[in-house]
């Protein structure tokens, strides 16, 4: 696509973990594409994006956006960062706090007249809420808040490329649901491919359309979120991801929270949710059984195994119902039930293990992320 972004083999000497041989698409032949890179602290996710900002000066690298070659080392082209048109949301916001919201906002705009920069900046503010904070200083903003300065700043200058770095990290609860939400909805809406970091693989579920799993300065897998978590390649990127997730709809009522999946599923969650939702549940959460237990469990899907796949001491199955759901026994229990392929197979868990996240994506993004 003509915003699309291509970056190949950044090497650099100077990081704990050198990145080796890195290649990542971003928005290739779509727009608005999110990718997240997620691993441990340490494994290079960081210095990806901060080689992509051009504040990294990688050792041998190509970094392409659209038609414009931001860095090709072999060459000798390295754009400075003000030309690279990359909008960068670092960590821990990193606002200005000499400086209003408004002039935090302003300073992301291209320099021109200081009327000409407000006019600019108002509709920003508007559209992300900000418009009545717009004369504070950051020290007095919530974190949340903050990350949304930070956000408006980084999409003000209409970047060609989006760089979000542990955009939900150190939020509480509430907070981290409120930014998740409203990142979806950006994003769909300004249509900019976008590279995003976490830590947490729960943190981008529904955010992103691609996830990219680094550990020690390499990629190890690369797919959807469904894919890592029906086929993780190791047991270093199914220790990372070990969640499931689909999209429902959510209803209160009273103690528990009725949610309707697809295929008119009905499932009872004990965290207090309204409208669009996803749903993540993990693995080890489900149990699996050859008839429908007797019980406490209030969630059933039923359906044969799809896939069973092997993790050290444990084994990881795929039941393909429908939304599909994943479940992680012990190989003790899965001898002792004949799980294989094509077995019917009934897996339950409780409301309490049914935990609701922030719907993200619409149209075209979500039911990728999860097909």
């Amino acid at each position: 696509g003509g915003g699309a972004v291509a970056i190949e083999a950044i090497v650099s000497a100077e990081l704990r973990h050198p990145l080796d041989r890195i290649s990542l698409d971003v928005g290739v032949g779509l727009g608005q594409e999110t990718v997240a890179l997620v691993g441990p602290s340490g494994a290079g996710k960081s210095s990806v994006l901060r080689a992509i900002a051009g504040l990294l000066a990688p050792a041998w690298g190509r970094i392409r956006c659209g038609d414009r070659m931001l860095l090709d080392t072999e060459r000798g082209t390295s754009l400075p960062p003000e030309r690279r048109r990359v909008g960068m949301v670092f960590q821990d916001a990193a606002l200005f706090p000499h400086l209003t919201v408004a002039g935090n906002v302003a300073y992301g705009l291209p320099s021109a007249s200081r009327r000409h920069r407000r006019d600019a900046v108002r509709p920003v503010l508007e559209r992300f809420g900000l418009a009545r904070l717009e004369g504070v200083r950051p020290t007095s903003l919530s974190g949340g808040e903050r990350r949304r300065v930070a956000v408006a700043r980084a999409l003000a200058s209409r970047p060609e490329l989006l760089l979000l770095d542990e955009p939900l990290s150190s939020l509480d609860p509430v907070s981290k649901a409120a930014v998740a939400s409203e990142l979806s909805s950006y994003l769909r809406e300004m249509r900019i491919p976008t590279v995003l970091v976490s830590h947490d693989f729960s943190d981008v579920l529904g955010l992103a359309d691609r996830v990219a799993v680094m550990e020690s300065g390499r990629i190890l897998q690369e797919g959807t979120a469904r894919e890592l978590l029906e086929a993780p390649a190791s047991s270093f990127v199914a220790s990372l991801t070990g969640v499931n997730y689909f999209e429902a709809v959510a209803l209160s009522r009273g103690d528990l929270t009725e949610i309707r999946a697809t295929a008119g599923v009905v499932l009872a969650s004990a965290d207090p949710a309204f409208g669009a939702v996803g749903v993540v549940v993990y693995p080890w959460d489900v149990a699996l059984s050859l008839r429908r237990p007797e019980g406490s469990a209030l969630n059933s899907m039923t359906g044969p195994i799809g896939r069973v796949t092997e993790l050290g001491n444990r084994v990881r199955v795929t039941v393909a119902s429908d939304p599909p759901i994943v479940a992680e026994v012990t190989e003790g229990s899965a001898r002792r039930l004949g799980l294989a392929p094509g077995v019917r197979v009934v897996a339950t868990w409780k409301a309490t293990a049914t935990r609701l996240v922030p719907k993200a994506g619409g149209p075209g993004r979500g039911e990728r992320a999860t097909a």
